[in-house]
């Protein structure tokens, strides 16, 4: 299955746009935003456990990210609550489950091989630092190499200068409205920008959204980081 899977285009998918599709535990469904595979995949999915779902043990060769939602997610090495951030490295194997249900965002298959450190984040305790302008506020969550995953929070009004992305930026939109000069994103929306894109984006309600960074192809380019 291929879905936005060519990454070197811009994507915006609207939570308007989004179904829900069965996966093959039952009581687990997916809402796809990219793919590129079959059940072994590339993939980027907002996924859903009823109460008392479960996947089999299962390993991620090439890593997962997960950010649970809502409700309460499981596995092996503990239960975790809404706003809890977990990276796990290539090569980790698991059998999650939700005792009450949970929604989570997932990405698969796109951790670099050599990134090894397991990280649990209860980002609802996590401290906060000042950004590159007033109003912006970061929430480090896993950095490797090029690759950086942090939460991002503008305050009403908050804007930031024009600037490309070296590897690329991938968006969840978490809460409010994130914006830039190509539209508006409410809660719920996710984007994802090829290497060396620009933009200048800025809040004027306020936001807090999930940024990845570093993570896509490099292309041979002879432009200028502005």
């Amino acid at each position: 299955m291929k879905l936005n899977s060519d990454l070197s285009q811009r994507v915006v998918v609207e939570p308007s746009s989004l179904q829900w599709v069965d996966s093959p535990a039952s009581g687990i469904q997916r809402q796809l935003l990219a793919r590129d595979g079959d059940e072994v995949a590339r993939a980027t999915s907002i996924v859903r456990y009823a109460p008392g779902s479960a996947f089999e043990n299962h390993k991620h060769d090439l890593g997962e990210e997960i950010l649970v939602l809502d409700g309460e997610f499981s596995d092996e090495s503990g239960t975790f609550g809404p706003g809890t951030y977990i990276k796990n490295p290539p090569g980790s194997s698991h059998a999650p489950s939700s005792a009450t249900g949970c929604t989570l965002f997932v990405k698969l298959r796109h951790l670099d091989l050599a990134d090894s450190q397991r990280t649990v984040v209860d980002t609802r305790n996590g401290p906060w630092f000042p950004g590159l302008v007033p109003g912006l506020s970061v929430m480090p969550l896993s950095e490797f190499d090029t690759q950086h995953t942090a939460l991002v929070r503008w305050a009403p009004g908050t804007r930031f200068n024009s600037h490309r992305h070296y590897g690329g930026e991938e968006i969840y939109v978490l809460e409010g409205v994130f914006e830039d000069e190509f539209g508006s994103y409410p809660a719920g929306t996710w984007m994802r920008s090829p290497h060396l894109s620009a933009h200048r984006p800025f809040s004027n309600t306020g936001c807090t959204i999930l940024v990845k960074t570093g993570h896509l192809p490099v292309a041979e380019s002879n432009e200028v980081l502005a």
